[in-house]
């Protein structure tokens, strides 16, 4: 017997709660024909949903044989769905792809059914609701009355003794109707059949209860035609879904769309690709890099620079500026040293630019102007520069985003070097411009420790808005608990900043908190109950973590000739140098440790990279697919077992595309096929390396599947639903 005793389900949205059902009341039992009838938005559907296991409730209690279900976990509503429940939905739910056959197989399968039962039971059902010669006929191709009886031989296969119906003839002629409704009275002489309609004439000589709904409640409850009633519900007998049909759909699922198949081949073997070329340009960039000799530390290895710091450790002063420049044999000083080492980013949507700072003082431009404002700039590069000779027009006077410093600088001006390599770019800032960075520049070479009413605490993400005044300080919500009452407003917040350079103390009392309501009247974006940031204005931030004091400077000499001498003198004057040409490494076993280490860390990094576009990519593609794995789990399908199948359907795309690139691969090792690119790459594999991509591949799939499946059982059945394509 299924019992509904002061039922009420409710529905929230936007602050506003609204009744489903109301304080329901109702015995139904096996053997009955049950319709439930009401005009649109009487509750009836949300009345079924309850029954059925696939919506929860609010108040009163539902009892199963006796068994009360108000308790229930999502975990538990799966399996009372499993032992007691079949849905037939008003728009099918079946897998289009599959043919009528492997719809109803998949039933079966959900219920554990061995291979060896299943043919015969499939072919009766299929038999019995009159859809022989359809067998083998794509579910997409088959008319509403067709797929409708598919539906229903789905639901006799999953064999449980309750079938719930939503508006199972909405969308059907009359004869295709009344042929389905006497399947299910058919069916209900010895199972509890519950059927939802808006048009109860043509089902009335089928009922043996009518029950009324109006604004979530019945109105009336009547019985149509008497029958012996059994008030046990006997639940099936089920076993999981066995491995090896979890491999069969998994299998299946890649094939059976070729549009789906071709885009997801097409991922994977872009994944081969980048995996390959990765490892394969880093080989032949060890190859190359060997001859001339490598730096992992700066990025400005001219051999005309030498690095300086005083023996005492102490910072440089102007008379130690002063003496420095008055040596003839120096072309210029940058006391900034750290922003010699530094890469800058520049884009504009269009247009993407990178390189470092050209640090000497300018006083001409080959094309444009010098920079008057603080934002405006001037960028540098050789004549042969073919990339920015082609798009000088589209640089000049444009404003380009100055990526990781949240500032927009202006090229104002062109500059044509000879010496610089063909390829590189340098960018130059002016004094105003460098001073505003520095602290954002520093920052990457500063350790914070941070005290909340003299509590030390973990971390804090120190962001910028000129909106605050100065000493005044927002933190997120979450660092109230480091204060007495969760209430930091009149304590006391403590930053030391410091790296090998310097140490500095600044002090915030004017504390206020951020949350959802003030936090777009500070920052961009979305706000997140879980994040870490602090919030100061410019003056402040630059407090924390500008250098007042210069540690360590560089000189660049005007010919290459003169660097011993100029960096003798130098010695001499009390300075310890470093030249950066001995800073090359050219012994080649030591490039090579080198390189694995730096080979290793850009592989990760493409791996996490790799990962989240091809998840995206994927997730894309499957949400299309997003119906089918919600009609696996109103099956029973469990979130474990789901994600199993969508991982084996992964893994098999995997094998293919693998297979292709090993097979492609042969053909270009034995010149049966020319390739230039590929063949270049793939001359640094081993053995191993092929291993390690396929490893990779299967790791990325089984991630991808994880974070797939686990994101399509957040919601619940019926909101994802909704949600589907």
């Amino acid at each position: 017997m299924l019992k509904l005793k002061n039922v009420s389900k409710y529905y929230y949205q936007d602050g506003v709660i609204a009744a489903g059902i109301t304080k329901i009341n109702l015995e139904l039992f096996l053997g009955e024909f049950v319709v439930i009838t009401g005009e649109s938005g009487s509750g009836k559907s949300t009345l079924l949903n309850v029954l059925s296991g696939l919506d929860t409730y609010e108040e009163g209690e539902m009892y199963i044989n006796g068994e009360e279900t108000s308790h229930y976990t999502e975990k538990e509503y799966l399996e009372y769905r499993q032992k007691y429940v079949s849905n037939i939905f008003q728009n099918f739910n079946l897998v289009n792809s599959y043919t009528v056959y492997q719809n109803i197989e998949l039933a079966m399968l959900m219920n554990g059914s061995k291979k060896k039962d299943i043919k015969d039971k499939v072919n009766d059902l299929i038999k019995k609701v009159n859809l022989t010669k359809y067998k083998k006929t794509k579910v997409s191709k088959l008319s509403g009355g067709q797929k409708q009886r598919v539906a229903i031989a789905r639901a006799l296969a999953y064999d449980t003794p309750i079938i719930v119906c939503d508006e199972p003839t909405g969308s059907l002629d009359s004869k295709s109707s009344k042929s389905i409704l006497e399947l299910l009275a058919n069916i209900s002489k010895d199972k509890l059949v519950i059927v939802v309609t808006h048009n109860q004439n043509e089902i009335m000589e089928y009922a043996t209860r009518l029950i009324r709904m109006h604004d979530g409640k019945i109105l009336e409850n009547r019985v149509i035609q008497k029958i012996n009633l059994d008030a046990s519900l006997q639940e099936k007998s089920a076993q999981k879904i066995s491995m090896l049909a979890k491999l069969k759909l998994g299998i299946r699922n890649t094939f059976n769309l070729p549009v789906k198949f071709m885009l997801m081949f097409f991922i994977f073997c872009f994944i081969i690709l980048t995996l390959v070329s990765n490892y394969g340009g880093i080989e032949d960039s060890e190859n190359t890099e060997s001859l001339y000799g490598i730096n992992q530390y700066f990025y400005n290895t001219t051999d005309k620079r030498i690095i300086l710091k005083k023996k005492d450790n102490s910072s440089f002063n102007e008379e130690d500026i002063s003496k420095i420049e008055n040596i003839s044999l120096i072309d210029y000083i940058v006391q900034n040293d750290v922003l010699n080492d530094q890469y800058f980013y520049l884009n504009n949507k269009n247009i993407y630019l990178d390189g470092t700072l050209y640090l000497k003082k300018i006083d001409r431009v080959d094309i444009g102007n010098l920079p008057k404002n603080n934002n405006e700039i001037v960028l540098i590069s050789n004549k042969d520069n073919y990339y920015i000779n082609d798009i000088k027009d589209e640089l000049l006077n444009k404003e380009f985003s100055l990526d990781s410093y949240d500032l927009n600088v202006k090229i104002v001006g062109i500059l044509y070097l000879d010496d610089l390599d063909f390829y590189v770019t340098n960018f130059y800032f002016n004094d105003n411009l460098i001073n505003q960075i520095m602290p954002y520049v520093n920052r990457e070479y500063t350790n914070l420790d941070i005290k909340i009413d003299n509590k030390p605490i973990d971390y804090a993400d120190i962001l910028v808005s000129n909106k605050l005044l100065d000493g005044e300080i927002y933190i997120s919500e979450n660092y109230n608990a480091y204060c007495s009452n969760y209430d930091c407003h009149n304590k006391e917040i403590e930053i030391n900043s410091h790296n090998i350079y310097k140490q500095n103390k600044v002090i915030f009392t004017n504390i206020n908190t951020l949350n959802k309501k003030n936090y777009n009247n500070y920052l961009n974006g979305d706000y997140e109950d879980n994040n870490s940031y602090f919030i100061v204005n410019e003056n402040d931030y630059n407090k924390i973590y500008s250098n007042q004091d210069n540690y360590q400077i560089s000189v660049f000499i005007k010919e290459y000739k003169d660097l011993n001498e100029v960096a003798k003198t130098l010695n001499n004057m009390g300075y310890n140098t470093l030249k950066l040409k001995d800073t090359k490494i050219n012994d080649l076993n030591q490039i090579m440790q080198i390189l694995k280490i730096f080979k290793l860390i850009i592989t990760i990094i493409l791996l996490i990279t790799v990962f989240f576009i091809s998840y995206f990519v994927i997730k894309l593609i499957y949400k299309s697919r997003n119906n089918y794995y919600v009609t696996l789990r109103s099956l029973g399908c469990n979130k474990n077992d789901c994600i199993k199948i969508l991982r084996n359907e992964l893994l098999t795309f995997v094998n293919v595309a693998y297979l292709v690139f090993i097979f492609l691969v042969i053909l270009i090792n034995n010149n049966l096929l020319k390739f230039t690119y590929l063949e270049t790459m793939i001359k640094y594999l081993t053995y191993k390396e092929y291993l390690l991509i396929y490893l990779i591949l299967i790791i990325l799939s089984i991630l991808i599947a994880n974070r797939y499946g686990k994101k399509v059982f957040k919601n619940s059945i019926m909101k994802n639903y909704g949600e589907r394509i």
